[in-house]
């Protein structure tokens, strides 16, 4: 799970290569650091918008790699990432289920007999989703589901992460055109400090 941006810098690249090695690595692992970080805090936006987590709630999911300016080095990367949680389960479902309804609502869930069914809203847009036969124990902090007709067995409901949410097409689309857009610019704004900041040879 990460995003990988490539990008022709044109000009800029070119005033970059007019550098000794050290201030060109300099430049670029700073640039690539500021773009993951930013890459970071859109993806974090995105995501919330898109899901039903806030923001504090996906960036504690997210990790960034550093780039480091080597010696010699080819190229510089940085990497921005979702780990999967252990053992690679999802959220705990609890946290989507639908905590509130209008008194409308709740008439007309009456009226037709749903009104004890629970509902879960994963995205933003669109209604809560119906959970046919799952109910809430393990002191309120898990969702259930029988596996068949008997009371037991039973097993707990989860959904995906935030390593998943990551990965969305549409999630993931949007924040690297927002780093493609912003790229030159960043290193622009690099190459000015870096080389008003350099000591004279």
């Amino acid at each position: 799970m990460r995003i990988e941006v490539q990008h022709n810098f044109g000009i800029i690249a070119k005033r970059l290569q007019e550098l000794k090695d050290d201030i060109q690595n300099k430049v670029l692992a700073q640039t690539v650091n500021a773009l993951a970080v930013e890459a970071q805090r859109n993806m974090t936006t995105e995501i919330a918008a898109e899901f039903n987590i806030t923001r504090r709630e996906a960036l504690e999911y997210l990790r960034i790699d550093r780039a480091t300016a080597k010696a010699g080095a080819r190229f510089v990367m940085a990497r921005l990432y979702a780990p999967p949680r252990k053992k690679g389960r999802g959220f705990n479902l609890i946290r989507f289920v639908e905590k509130k309804v209008t008194f409308a609502e709740m008439r007309r869930r009456k009226k037709a007999g749903t009104l004890a069914q629970l509902r879960v809203q994963i995205k933003r847009g669109g209604g809560p989703k119906t959970l046919h036969g799952a109910f809430i124990a393990n002191n309120g902090r898990t969702v259930f589901v029988r596996e068949g007709k008997a009371r037991l067995p039973i097993k707990a409901l989860t959904t995906i992460d935030v390593a998943q949410m990551f990965n969305t097409k549409r999630v993931k689309s949007r924040v690297v055109a927002k780093i493609k857009a912003g790229a030159p610019y960043m290193l622009r704004d690099k190459l000015a400090m870096v080389i008003k900041g350099k000591r004279p040879d």
